[in-house]
């Protein structure tokens, strides 16, 4: 029966097989580019990694050469104000499996409107999350310790060589161009993952005990696509450059419950399946997610560094955010160097509704309903000490500290120790979608960065004496390979 073979394949396939096919060549990141007033292209930063280890004589491991770390990466440097995107594409270790996992982050470089004084800060998207409320719930409507969570872990295989009994499976990334306005103060930018594969662990944020049951994933699921698009505003006179971030969770399409890969049921949107492709009923995929009460949200965390300066972040109201649990769902975070300069903001409570696209009500996706979302931030050991979860993310974050050197190398030391470090982090936040069912989520949070109105000059990319951050580069460039040798054995123990 070919409802056997393709469910029975189709679930040992995406636990087993990664994706077969690489993207094209990828272009080369020089010191010079930063100098530029903007670029776009596909950076194997594993590549970058190589070049440098070569010129300073650094050992590389094993097979090295058959490393690659594809990142869409995005720069903007204008009015002042820097702004650095890495999207990652694809990872390999062996030229043989590549995984597309959705790892985004953003560095921002400006002098501050006050002080003119400089900052580098950075934010990073971790993972999506499903959860259940329980009857012990410390937050409604948001995924606290209490909780049931579920780890999304997505890690993009490709099924299109399986045979044409199977859905389209083929996880696939597009880049979204950079492009600007007339007078270069608005850029919009993106990345989008079709089709995107996921393992749901079960999960643990407790600060004291961080962990997930990696014996087994409790669940599988396909999600149509996951998208990031910014759009950036620059107003010079002002001082504001405000970033608007919208992401798109598409609706599930497929999902396997149960203890992968040896005992599960198969959701659709057609009904639920059993082992052996027999129909067990007309309850969908979307009506399972809706009636054991599962919830969506998305994990990101910030951090911030000054030369001279700590920085520290409160609500409105004054609340210290900073492993912390505070609901901010009607307000903003404001992040301040220590002497109560104000350097930039984070707006949850402007744009708190997203919409939702009902595929069950209309399957164009064309109409949408608006809830209301939900936004807290978290205690940051309950995610910064889960190391074997975010083995990928904690290997490859590594290298913000070295594209820092040439946005303003006077901050690349603490950009070290802070930036590229989950536990050093502002704050983590989360923005959860109680409305979920499995369809189409798309909200834009905002982001403003308050910038010097004056186009104060910052020492030329790549010019500074580096022998100073010598040795700290060699540590930094060894962290990076022992990080990213973890994340692929973590992996390859999943599957």
């Amino acid at each position: 029966m070919k409802s056997k073979i393709a469910l029975g394949t189709l679930l040992i396939s995406i636990v087993m097989i990664g994706s077969m096919a690489s993207l094209a060549k990828a272009d080369t990141l020089d010191r010079t580019d930063f100098e530029q007033e903007s670029f776009a292209k596909t950076v194997d930063f594993c590549d970058y990694v190589r070049a440098y280890a070569t010129l300073h004589g650094i050992p590389e491991p094993p097979n090295f050469d058959k490393w690659h770390a594809n990142m869409y990466m995005t720069y903007v440097n204008t009015s002042g104000f820097k702004l650095l995107y890495a999207g990652l594409e694809d990872i390999t270790t062996d030229e043989s499996a590549y995984l597309r996992i959705p790892m985004q982050s953003f560095i921002m470089h400006y002098k501050t409107n006050q002080n003119n004084r400089d900052v580098i800060l950075a934010s990073t998207f971790l993972m999506l999350m499903a959860f259940n409320e329980t009857t012990s719930s410390l937050y409604a409507d948001s995924p606290d310790k209490e909780d049931k969570l579920f780890a999304s872990f997505s890690l993009g295989f490709d099924l299109s060589k399986l045979g044409k009994t199977l859905p389209v499976l083929n996880s696939k990334t597009e880049t979204i161009p950079l492009t600007h306005s007339e007078d270069k103060l608005e850029w919009e930018w993106g990345m989008k993952y079709t089709n995107l594969t996921a393992l749901w662990w079960e999960t643990w944020i407790d600060p004291n005990n961080p962990r997930f049951r990696n014996s087994w994933p409790v669940g599988l699921t396909v999600y149509d696509e996951l998208t990031f698009t910014y759009k950036l505003t620059i107003d010079p006179v002002t001082g504001n450059a405000t970033l608007r971030e919208n992401h798109v969770i598409g609706r599930m399409r497929h999902l396997f419950v149960g203890i992968i890969p040896v005992a599960w049921t198969y959701y659709n949107s057609t009904g639920t399946y059993g082992m052996l492709g027999k129909k067990l009923s007309n309850d969908t995929i979307h009506d399972f997610i809706q009636d054991n009460g599962l919830e969506m949200s998305i994990i990101n965390f910030q951090t911030s560094v000054m030369a001279d300066h700590e920085t520290y972040s409160q609500t409105q109201a004054g609340q210290n955010v900073t492993d912390n649990e505070t609901k901010v769902t009607d307000t903003s975070i404001n992040t301040f160097a220590d002497d109560g300069e104000k350097i930039f903001n984070a707006d949850f409570g402007t744009k708190k509704t997203y919409n939702l696209y009902n595929y069950t009500d209309d399957p164009t996706e064309t109409t949408f309903n608006a809830y209301d979302s939900t936004a807290r931030t978290a205690e940051i050991a309950g995610y910064a000490g889960n190391g074997g979860l975010f083995a990928y993310h904690i290997g490859l974050m590594k290298f913000l500290p070295a594209v820092v050197v040439h946005m303003y190398p006077g901050l690349v030391a603490k950009a070290v120790s802070t930036i590229a470090n989950m536990s050093r982090a502002n704050y983590f936040y989360i923005i959860a979608y109680p409305e979920y069912s499995g369809y189409k989520v798309e909200h834009d949070p905002t982001f403003t960065a308050y910038i010097s109105t004056e186009s104060a000059a910052t020492p030329p990319p790549g010019l500074t004496d580096l022998s100073a951050f010598g040795g700290l580069i060699v540590i930094l460039v060894i962290v990076i390979v022992v990080g990213i040798a973890l994340a692929v054995f973590v992996a390859r123990r999943k599957t």
